[in-house]
């Protein structure tokens, strides 16, 4: 039994061996030494200063206390002197002559920004241009002859390939992380602005505080990305992290060397995602596209014929699968460019040729809800009652009927409605009076979705509702 049980182990030996070989595990396996030495000297370490206010503030005491002597008087007297505010970030340089890239997020509102080499020499750094939107900002050092990174032109990034970080996590001047590319082409919430205009490059490697601004690197030792944001509820790096694309970055700083800013292209629509239930209202056979919701009167998509409730399919030849490639697409379109688009119109596709405005540098808040107006008392068969439009602010919708009463469990519920919405178009009928809703209402059919288009709070929503 003991030489059976050996033998066993023995044969299991030569299988695994044989398994892993021919694998080839370790072969595999990337070595990152030649590239981190080869382009770490390129990678610099920031430091940004905003400078507080020099005079002293001083909390004074309630005039209760005010006639204590001196010396109580500056024992309970809170002094305290306003501190500067700093930043950390990283960056890399990306011309001999003193051009250094990094996130805008590191150095803006800044009064003082100091770049320092891997050789620990140090430069006050001027800031060029600073494009919040994509979060890039562009740098110049007086120094010449500087060792330079390249950012990959045409890098086509497919998921699962090798990419290398370096910068300075927590200060830790030029630390190395590495990982593989998990997603391409993530929308990521901003700050800054409801449209993103970056498709960011998703990654597992370790990314923590102080590397915003640090190249990553291909396994060429191109810089196909900056990285930018990390997703942690922490603080500290969980494995997601967010790099700005090179082709994008490419465009930024060409555009703040020339000027200092960056013009985007502009439709002046606001748009949605389409559901399965809407995909069904619009005739598609799956969800697809960026769903008009709004239309800029005096935008370039209405001077072109755009509509609410068109779904764009199409920008300039590429394809629009979710509304967050829309953005993106308009965005890196010069102003003034005129491009096709192809939109499907009541379940019939179409061609229009669309001339790109420029994206306004401060785009025009939302209006209020408008005033709610007595309805009658009788609900409709998607169980609403609703009431005449009698006026709204600009921004927000120009004709309708008011939502005023919903019925619980109703179809226009289970859609997601609320009182005080202003309906505007219902299975893609425009509304513009009580007589034109109920008339529509009257010709609905069961069983099938239909898309309703409503205002909430100034912001145009579509949905689908359907009677059962």
């Amino acid at each position: 039994m003991q030489r059976l049980i050996a033998k066993f182990t023995g044969f299991t030996a030569i299988v695994l061996t044989l398994v892993f070989t021919g694998t080839g595990y370790a072969v595999q396996l990337p070595d990152f030494t030649d590239l981190i030495e080869k382009h770490s000297p390129a990678v610099v370490k920031i430091t940004a200063v905003s400078k507080a206010a020099s005079q002293r503030q001083t909390q004074q005491l309630p005039p209760s206390m005010q006639n204590l002597p001196d010396i109580f008087r500056e024992l309970l007297e809170q002094r305290q002197a306003p501190r500067d505010r700093g930043s950390l970030g990283s960056g890399f340089i990306i011309s001999a002559d003193g051009y250094v890239l990094t996130n805008d997020h590191v150095v803006s509102n800044m009064d003082e920004i100091t770049v320092i080499l891997s050789d620990q020499r140090e430069f006050q750094a001027e800031l060029v241009g600073r494009d919040e939107r994509s979060d890039l900002a562009l740098l110049k050092v007086d120094a010449k002859g500087l060792p330079t990174l390249v950012l990959a032109q045409g890098e086509t990034l497919k998921v699962g390939q090798w990419v290398v970080a370096i910068g300075s996590p927590f200060g830790l001047d030029y630390s190395a992380s590495a990982g593989i590319v998990s997603a391409i082409g993530r929308s990521i919430p901003s700050a800054h602005t409801e449209s993103n205009y970056v498709p960011f490059i998703q990654t597992d490697v370790a990314i923590n505080s102080g590397n915003s601004g640090g190249p990553l690197f291909n396994m060429d030792g191109e810089v196909v990305g900056i990285n930018s944001q990390i997703y942690s509820p922490s603080g500290g790096s969980v494995g997601l992290s967010f790099a700005i694309p090179s082709s994008l970055a490419l465009d930024v700083v060409a555009q703040l060397k020339e000027k200092g800013r960056v013009d985007r292209g502009w439709l002046g629509v606001i748009i949605q995602d389409v559901d399965k239930n809407l995909a069904s209202s619009l005739g598609l056979d799956k969800p697809m596209g960026a769903l008009i919701n709004d239309v800029d009167p005096d935008g370039p998509a209405a001077k072109s014929g755009l509509k609410a409730g068109d779904l764009i399919i199409k920008f300039n030849g590429s394809g629009v699968h979710t509304s967050s490639d829309l953005p993106y697409l308009v965005g890196r379109t010069a102003p003034d460019t005129k491009v096709p688009l192809v939109i499907m119109r009541k379940g019939k596709e179409q061609t229009l040729r669309v001339t790109v405005g420029k994206l306004p540098v401060s785009p025009e808040e939302a209006a209020s809800r408008p005033a709610r107006v007595p309805a009658q008392d009788a609900e409709d068969v998607l169980g609403l009652v609703i009431a005449p439009l009698e006026q709204t602010r600009r921004g927000g919708a120009e004709a309708g009927v008011v939502v005023s009463k919903i019925k619980s469990g109703s179809p226009a519920a289970e859609a997601g409605l609320q009182v005080g919405d202003i309906i505007t178009q219902l299975a893609f009928t425009d509304i513009k009076s009580s007589a034109d809703y109920q008339k529509v209402v009257k010709g609905l059919p069961k069983n099938e979705p239909q898309a309703i288009r409503f205002y909430r709070d100034g912001r145009a929503i579509f949905r689908s509702v359907t009677i059962k």
